[in-house]
C-alpha cells in the first residue's frame, strides 16, 4: 500500500483491490467533501443510489453520467493532484 495517503485515495486503494467495506469504513465517519465524494462513489457502486445522491449532494457534486471505472479513475487524479 502506498504511504501517506488522505483518508479518500486511501479508501479508493482498498476499493481498488477489490474491499469495498474497508473503503467504506475508512470514510463513512468523516465529513469534508473530499471524502464525501469517495462516500458517494462508494454508494453508487453499491446499488444504493438514493444514499449516494446524499453523499454528491453534501460534496458539492452531481451524480456523474459514466461508468463506475471511469469515475473511479478520475477521483484518484483528482485527489493525487491535490495532495
Amino acid at each position: 500500500m502506498p504511504e501517506q495517503l488522505s483518508p479518500p485515495l486511501l479508501a479508493l486503494w482498498h476499493d481498488g483491490k477489490g474491499d469495498w467495506k474497508t473503503a467504506h469504513d475508512l470514510i463513512d465517519h468523516l465529513n469534508d467533501r473530499a471524502s464525501a465524494h469517495v462516500h458517494a462513489y462508494l454508494h453508487r457502486k453499491e446499488g444504493d443510489l438514493w444514499n449516494a445522491d446524499y453523499w454528491y449532494q453534501r460534496a458539492g457534486k452531481s451524480a456523474p453520467d459514466q461508468s463506475l471505472e471511469k469515475e473511479w479513475e478520475e477521483l484518484v487524479q483528482l485527489y493525487l493532484s491535490l495532495s
